[in-house]
């Protein structure tokens, strides 16, 4: 581990022991929670681990445990919730929460587990571990990613549309719509990571079928956003811009699309079980404007990948196959939603009454824990890059001096994010001084 330790390694083998699935039902509560607290410290010290080079025991831990299905599983149950219970508990007007922090969590969950996997996913023996849950993984990549190029190219939303969220719960919407956007990248670098497994894993590459099936090499987007006298890009969190001389350098988020679609159309056992419909055909010779002499010389590999379109576009397009195929199919999402049916109304309601209307004295010791939870020194190593004010996203230098969370680059830019930032900052003084 790195010098910077968040937990110890027998400490680190209980939480993985302890991993298990939650019901939409459950989310937010109390074991939930407590859950939840646990997979962020797993998570950070995963990417602390990762970064200092020196082995990765929280990979080797949730190999060993079997826990990988585990975490597809409450993957796949908290976008669950995000998609038939929280528009519900958004809709509900006798629910006015005095603080929407408690929803957020349930909402960032599905953000801690991605990140998760995304950070062990790198290493083969994790892929092999997920056993037959890396199908339903797959179909969880399909619609992340169907939401990526719905998302790609509108950037950030302006101060109009900024404008409308007035209220708390449409505030929460606003952060769920880009949190949303954040998570199908990771997922698109998960999937990015099966398609490395496939000629070691699958004699029948089930998962890569699947794939397929869905077409999802038409699917992959190139993350550039187009604004007048502008180039934008998708780096760090946020959509920056892009100058001339940068603008033919290969991003690490373009790398993992090419190598994806590599791995996608080159594999023999992909490629076996591929129908090449005229549309895949259209959709798949697109990609020849983007292979550059510039994009060849950083990715060399992709020669074999603009030999395999000029190819393409000679063959013939191949009509659906008719005959009959034996397949797996994905079963969490299926599953979750017959046993829910028809409860969605019924399971927000019970949350508003019992989860997400807490006391104030409840609201203080959560807030308590998740101070602990999320430490300032572990917060700053694992940070992709330096703090950016919480105003104007510029670089800062200073922070919050009362809650110690917000930085900004300057007292104006404090000043008018003043509004928005009270709330938290007042839950989170008040839980230092509950220690």
């Amino acid at each position: 581990m790195g010098d910077l330790e968040l937990l110890l390694p027998r400490e680190a083998d209980v939480l993985v022991r302890g991993l298990r699935s939650f019901q939409p039902r459950e989310m937010g509560s109390g074991g939930w929670n407590q859950q939840h607290e646990n997979l962020e410290k797993l998570n950070m010290q995963a990417i602390l681990d990762a970064t200092a080079s020196q082995g990765e025991p929280i990979q080797e831990l949730l190999v060993t445990h079997g826990k990988i299905p585990t975490l597809v599983e409450e993957l796949i149950a908290v976008e669950m919730w995000k998609q038939k219970v929280f528009p519900v508990l958004c809709k509900l007007e006798d629910f006015k929460p005095q603080n929407t922090f408690p929803i957020y969590m349930v909402i960032h969950h599905e953000a801690s587990i991605i990140n998760l996997l995304e950070t062990v996913f790198f290493h083969k023996e994790v892929c092999e571990s997920a056993e037959d849950t890396v199908l339903d993984l797959v179909d969880y990549c399909h619609r992340k990613l169907t939401l990526l190029v719905a998302h790609c190219g509108r950037g950030g939303p302006s101060e109009e549309e900024e404008s409308r969220y007035s209220t708390p719960m449409q505030e929460l919407q606003k952060q769920a719509e880009v949190m949303e956007f954040e998570i199908a990248l990771k997922a698109l670098s998960v999937l990015r990571y099966i398609t490395d497994c496939v000629d070691r894993q699958w004699s029948v590459p089930q998962p890569m079928q699947l794939a397929h099936s869905k077409n999802m090499q038409c699917l992959y987007p190139v993350c550039w956003f187009l604004s007048p006298g502008k180039l934008q890009q998708f780096e760090g969190g946020r959509w920056q811009t892009v100058p001339p001389s940068e603008q033919q350098k290969l991003s690490k988020l373009d790398g993992q699309v090419w190598i994806a679609l590599y791995n996608l159309l080159l594999s023999p056992e992909a490629r076996a079980r591929y129908c090449l419909t005229s549309f895949a055909k259209g959709q798949l010779l697109k990609l020849r404007a983007f292979l550059t002499d510039t994009l060849l010389d950083q990715l060399p590999n992709l020669a074999d990948l603009q030999g395999f379109l000029a190819h393409l576009a000679l063959a013939e397009a191949q009509p659906p196959k008719r005959d009959l195929v034996l397949e797996q199919i994905p079963e969490i999402w299926e599953r979750l939603e017959r046993e829910n049916k028809g409860k969605w109304q019924a399971i927000a309601k019970h949350q508003l009454r019992h989860i997400f209307s807490p006391s104030e004295q409840d609201l203080r010791l959560q807030a308590q824990r998740w101070a602990e939870t999320y430490r300032l020194d572990v917060l700053e190593a694992v940070a992709p890059e330096r703090p950016r004010c919480a105003y104007c996203s510029a670089e800062a230098s200073k922070r919050c001096s009362r809650c110690q969370n917000e930085w900004y680059c300057c007292r104006e830019c404090q000043v008018k994010h003043w509004e928005k930032h009270r709330k938290a900052c007042v839950v989170a003084a008040q839980s230092d001084r509950a220690k």
